[in-house]
């Protein structure tokens, strides 16, 4: 059942990856990479900054055990617990997005300061921000009730939201240019129609399972106080990485035309490998040293070792192939309609960069568990604030001569302090040390991977153009790094298969 469970999510979840990244190469088709798209990206940011602050993980992760203990004392108890839930949500959502939208000028000139001295993006990025906030609200009630669903052991339906709003932004944006809506308005009201459709879809998948939930006055019970404390955590350990997207973005805002969009672009497609790999490992790895910490530490050890091994089997030669093949990949994923050559080399810049800190993005998912699995959640949320003020400063210093490569330098030098000082912490408190083994693979990990990295990166330019250059190099890369591993003992096929598996 677990097991089932796990595939049906992954399945979703890659398949919304997917038709997620189709969304971005008409996104950048259509809008290109300057003051429209920048526009847009900062106007969606702010839904989705709250969004991912209260609604999804942060609330699951609180409500769901709450409401699964209520339902072994009775179905009516725990659905009181919802609907007091549903109920004060509604009512706390409302009013925050009728002060958004009131507050939205205002809002927009902290978050997009850079367009204070053009009136007429400024104008759109405020009209384009109350077209998409509204969505905070309808994708809150889609996380509420797919956490509802998930407590009832079905899995599928909130897996599978995502992929109704990718849909929609490919699919209604050109119906809407066809009836005369411009492009960035099409892709708001696009957000709009996917956060309904999601919303509507939960909605059926409820009522077919029984679960019928009324809207009663809100109520501030026992359970609901409980809730909301347990939300504190997961809401500040969720703001660390959002705010630093945000300082990102708000600091991209004073550079130039287009700094925005480049370092979207380059985020999309650094959160590839990066979803895959870290939230895999970070996910597989907590209950397994929740579990093995109370019966066997010396093998919890061992897994956390073997847990690091394998997410730098994975990141190290994503970030090299990422680092050495970034302006190929950018031009045949990206460059058509309004992406041109010089939009695709800004991109590619960023893209680079971000490989540089793609290991310690995975590594920070490697390391946390360390700490959660000992029930301490409020050391890595200390932590992540020290690299949020690091972030800042490093971008406040390197966007000046550098521009936005320079934010997106900061932001992965930043992402490997955190590293060090979730291992320092770690290894002070006698919690983690590398094991011989993890001693012996890891400094090997790193010279295949670049090796690997050097001479996919030397063969380029007399690989074919475009599409079937990847097609070739990509190949030749992972095979290259296959065999160097095995012939290094950094990795045999067998530990290949296994992190794979994992």
């Amino acid at each position: 059942m677990l097991l089932r469970s796990i595939a049906t999510v992954g399945g979703f979840t890659l398949a919304s990856r997917f038709v997620g990244f189709l969304r971005d190469l008409l996104f950048a088709a259509i809008l290109g990479a300057g003051p429209i798209a920048d526009a847009f990206v900062v106007a969606f940011r702010l839904p989705n900054l709250f969004r991912a602050l209260s609604a999804e993980g942060a609330f699951s992760a609180a409500f769901v055990p709450i409401y699964s203990r209520l339902l072994v004392d009775g179905r009516v108890v725990a659905q009181r617990f919802a609907e007091d839930t549903l109920a004060v949500m509604v009512a706390i959502l409302t009013v925050a997005v009728i002060a958004g939208e009131w507050a939205m000028p205002w809002i927009m000139r902290g978050l997009a300061p850079g367009f204070a001295d053009q009136p007429a993006q400024m104008a759109l990025v405020i009209d384009l921000g109350r077209i998409t906030f509204p969505y905070l609200l309808l994708i809150s009630l889609t996380a509420f009730q797919g956490a509802v669903l998930n407590a009832h052991g079905r899995f599928a339906a909130m897996a599978a939201a995502p992929i109704l709003l990718n849909l929609t932004l490919l699919g209604f944006p050109p119906a809407l240019l066809y009836f005369g809506i411009d492009d960035p308005h099409a892709f708001a009201w696009a957000v709009i129609a996917g956060g309904v459709f999601q919303f509507l879809f939960l909605a059926f998948v409820c009522h077919r399972e029984g679960i019928h939930l009324r809207l009663p006055r809100p109520s501030f019970g026992p359970n609901v106080r409980r809730l909301f404390r347990r939300m504190g955590p997961g809401v500040i350990g969720a703001g660390v990485t959002q705010l630093n997207l945000v300082v990102g973005t708000i600091l991209a805002t004073l550079i130039a035309d287009g700094a925005v969009s480049y370092l979207y672009y380059a985020d999309r497609l650094s959160q590839l490998p990066l979803g895959v790999v870290g939230t895999a490992v970070g996910t597989a790895l907590l209950p397994l040293l929740s579990s093995e910490l109370k019966t066997d530490p010396a093998k919890a050890l061992a897994s956390h070792n073997r847990a690091i091994e394998a997410a730098l089997l994975l990141a190290l030669p994503a970030a090299a192939g990422l680092a050495a093949l970034s302006e190929p990949i950018v031009v045949a994923l990206f460059q058509r309609g309004a992406f041109g050559p010089a939009e695709a080399r800004a991109t590619a810049e960023a893209v680079a960069v971000y490989s540089l800190g793609l290991p310690a993005f995975v590594l920070v998912k490697a390391l946390t568990p360390g700490f959660l699995a000992r029930e301490d959640t409020a050391t890595p949320v200390k932590l992540g604030m020290i690299a949020i003020v690091v972030n800042l400063v490093l971008n406040l210093v390197l966007m000046r001569p550098l521009g936005h490569v320079g934010i997106a330098l900061g932001t992965s030098a930043a992402a490997w302090i955190n590293v060090a000082l979730l291992w320092g912490t770690l290894a002070r408190r006698g919690d983690f040390a590398l094991d011989a083994r993890a001693r012996r693979t890891m400094p090997r990990l790193v010279l295949v991977s670049a090796a690997m990295g050097l001479v996919v990166w030397a063969a380029e330019p007399y690989a074919p153009k475009g599409t079937l250059g990847l097609v070739v190099l990509i190949p030749l890369g992972g095979l290259l790094f296959a065999g160097l591993a095995q012939l290094t003992g950094a990795a045999g096929l067998a530990d290949l298969r296994r992190a794979f598996r994992r």
